[in-house]
């Protein structure tokens, strides 16, 4: 006959089996269907990153002529384009952005280069300038309207 103790261990503990396997089945259930969103999710950002960088190709500015050449006067920083490829005032320009000891306004850095701030029409150039010069990368322009050096 058998031993009713040692029958009801081994009833315990396939009990305690099929619960651990009903957990680890929805364990399992769980981590596949993360696994599928995690798939999705990635396949949607490389659409959106091909996306972007096709509006940003498009939106890239065309390059001027210069004798039949095509050029760009204030080129996007990118790696290999160095600074010396920009106009010497735009040089200048960022020279005296780097030199400050934090973020400066475009007045600030007119005070540095000689030009007359307090008459609105010296100003705006060289703030057009600045905001040429952060639209292409080569500095940062911050909400509060001040210009830093990009690291």
């Amino acid at each position: 006959m058998l031993d009713p103790e040692l029958l009801e261990r081994i009833t315990a503990r396939r009990a305690e089996l099929d619960e651990l396997e009903e957990q680890l089945a929805k364990q399992l259930a769980e981590v596949r269907a993360e696994r599928d969103e995690l798939a999705v999710a990635e396949r949607v950002l490389e659409r959106v990153s091909e996306q972007i960088a096709d509006e940003r190709a498009s939106a890239a500015p065309a390059p001027g002529q210069v004798a039949g050449q095509p050029v760009m006067l204030i080129p996007h920083r990118e790696p290999g384009v160095e600074e010396t490829t920009l106009p010497p005032d735009y040089q200048r320009i960022l020279a005296t952005v780097r030199q400050a000891a934090g973020p400066v306004m475009a007045r600030q850095v007119g005070d540095v280069l000689g030009v007359d701030v307090s008459v609105r029409g010296k100003l705006e150039p060289l703030r057009g300038k600045l905001v040429r010069l952060a639209d292409r990368g080569w500095l940062r322009k911050l909400p509060d309207g001040r210009f830093t050096t990009r690291l």
